[in-house]
């Protein structure tokens, strides 16, 4: 055996264990997020997606659905400073990223300091990100890209990791700001929860009225986070699985994509879009045990990832939805 090949070797054995290492982490992830949160096993699996992927999530539902609840389940479970900002159409830039203040020393010397705000942390939660305004929704396209703010002309970097999961209701519109496409793109993907089953939300009565109510445990750590959103970057992925991202992607757009559909886009995704499909393929893999993702993957994700990166025109919006012509596309794919 040629020296190259024991590196080879090495390195698969290396990359073996530390797979078998991050299932056992999502493994136990998962039991502590089903011990609290019941009936939401696609939206929990697509947060946990979200978070492998190194990407951010915005979580669309009515209110009582338990979004801040599952929030701060994560946050506990991945082992993750926490920070949650009620978004108010009041609500300042400054009060998210902070501010430099005037003190004066004990020689009367007068200097600034930087107090941070509560984005300088692991995980954000945004709660109802649609009610500040355009400015303020601003303030976070920055550290959501580039993992660093800039007050006063000064670089501050932000904690690593970095994820924002924000929340939005889809019922109240009034007194709120949608969010612009550029903002809109920095999501991987879109999580649309839905109320529970019958089932889930009985169990939901029985454990959350009681004296006593269960609390996750935490499975992980920030740094075993980490590596296991590294180890998502070395999965491998077939041409086939990277040919029907490709395909999915360029097909939803208007200027070149599938010829029944194109006519009634509006404007569709970019290359970020085949980005977070990509990465999000191979967290998805991970998270349900197995080292390579598959076009079952593509397909799976493909609304989450794309729901949020297109529009119908007007003329189209009549007769169909976002995730129809999502549904469409993925039918041609396999």
């Amino acid at each position: 055996m040629t020296s190259f090949d024991t590196r080879t070797t090495s390195l698969e054995t290396a990359v073996v264990q530390s797979a078998e290492r991050a299932l056992d982490h999502i493994g136990r992830a998962r039991a502590a997020i089903g011990a609290v949160i019941f009936g939401q096993d696609e939206v929990v699996e697509q947060a946990l997606v979200t978070i492998l992927a190194g990407g951010h999530g915005l979580l669309v539902g009515v209110p009582g659905l338990a979004k801040t609840k599952l929030v701060e389940t994560l946050g506990r479970v991945l082992g993750l400073a926490e920070q949650r900002v009620q978004f108010t159409p009041d609500l300042l830039p400054a009060d998210i990223l902070g501010s430099e203040v005037l003190e004066e020393g004990a020689d009367r010397s007068r200097s600034f300091r930087f107090i941070s705000g509560p984005v300088f942390t692991q995980l954000l939660m945004a709660d109802e990100i649609n009610r500040a305004s355009p400015r303020t929704q601003s303030a976070l396209l920055q550290a959501m890209q580039e993992h660093h703010v800039s007050v006063a002309g000064k670089r501050h970097d932000l904690p690593r990791p970095f994820h924002v999961l924000a929340t939005q209701n889809p019922l109240e519109q009034e007194g709120t700001y949608p969010l612009p496409e550029a903002q809109l793109d920095r999501f991987l993907m879109q999580i649309d929860v839905h109320y529970p089953d019958r089932a889930s939300e009985r169990r939901v009565l029985l454990e959350t009225t009681g004296e006593t109510m269960a609390e996750a445990s935490q499975a992980l750590d920030a740094e075993e986070l980490m590596a296991t959103q590294r180890l998502v970057r070395r999965l491998p992925i077939g041409e086939k699985v990277v040919d029907a991202i490709l395909d999915l992607v360029r097909s939803a757009r208007p200027d070149e994509g599938d010829a029944e559909i194109a006519p009634h886009v509006a404007w569709g995704p970019g290359p970020r879009a085949a980005q977070a499909l990509m990465l999000a393929t191979r967290a998805r893999a991970l998270v349900t045990g197995r080292l390579a993702p598959s076009i079952d993957d593509v397909a799976k994700l493909a609304a989450p990832v794309l729901r949020h990166r297109m529009a119908l025109n007007f003329a189209a919006r009549r007769e169909m939805t976002v995730s129809d012509v999502v549904q469409t596309l993925v039918a041609r794919i396999g």
